[in-house]
């Protein structure tokens, strides 16, 4: 798969429980972050599209799971957005269950990644987020998106933070990206299709 020249992508299914996922038997990279981290800029970067995931005014607007076909060689799965104020502790409850349900029983689920902002200590909320994917021996990458929003003298700094305050294990890996520069994006690309294999090239 030739990450520079993606010819396909597109929204397979959004689904709320086990029955609608697909059945493909491709690779899934599930996706999860804050609700303003910028999740869907992060996936339109990535497949080289400008609305293929919704970018919303409203954070907290995704309440299903979203499987995104890209080359119909691995699914991007686009998880609800956590830490919104204005969603119900019912409705926040719930999407939990969806998401533990997806972790525990998906075998396609091959990596997950974790979007956090780069300008600010992760909340407890991305700590617990982060234990999740552990808890359930999901392999992590950590994206540290608006990169472009710090100076590169700083980028140490605020790696470290990143990196102390999610207790990031060793082996768990940390990308700057940016979707103004596409800072990233490459390098994101490359350690996302280790997990995926080149058997089909």
């Amino acid at each position: 798969m030739n990450s520079d020249k993606i010819q396909h992508a597109d929204i397979t299914i959004s689904a709320v429980s086990p029955s609608q996922y697909p059945d493909d038997g491709l690779t899934e990279i599930v996706l999860a972050g804050r609700s303003n981290v910028g999740k869907s800029t992060f996936i339109n970067t990535m497949v080289n599209r400008k609305k293929l995931a919704r970018t919303s005014g409203k954070p907290g607007k995704t309440r299903t799971l979203n499987f995104f076909n890209i080359e119909n060689e691995l699914f991007f799965v686009d998880v609800p957005g956590y830490g919104y104020a204005k969603v119900s502790n019912a409705e926040q409850n719930k999407w939990g269950r969806m998401m533990t349900d997806y972790f525990a029983t998906r075998e396609e689920l091959a990596l997950g990644i974790l979007l956090v902002d780069f300008r600010h200590e992760p909340t407890d909320l991305d700590i617990q987020m982060y234990d999740l994917y552990k808890y359930y021996d999901i392999p992590v990458l950590i994206v540290a998106t608006k990169a472009d929003k710090i100076k590169k003298s700083k980028y140490n700094k605020h790696s470290s933070i990143i990196r102390k305050t999610l207790e990031i294990e060793p082996g768990d890996k940390l990308f700057t990206f940016s979707s103004m520069t596409r800072e990233g994006r490459k390098e994101i690309w490359d350690e996302i299709l280790t997990y995926v294999g080149d058997e089909r090239e």
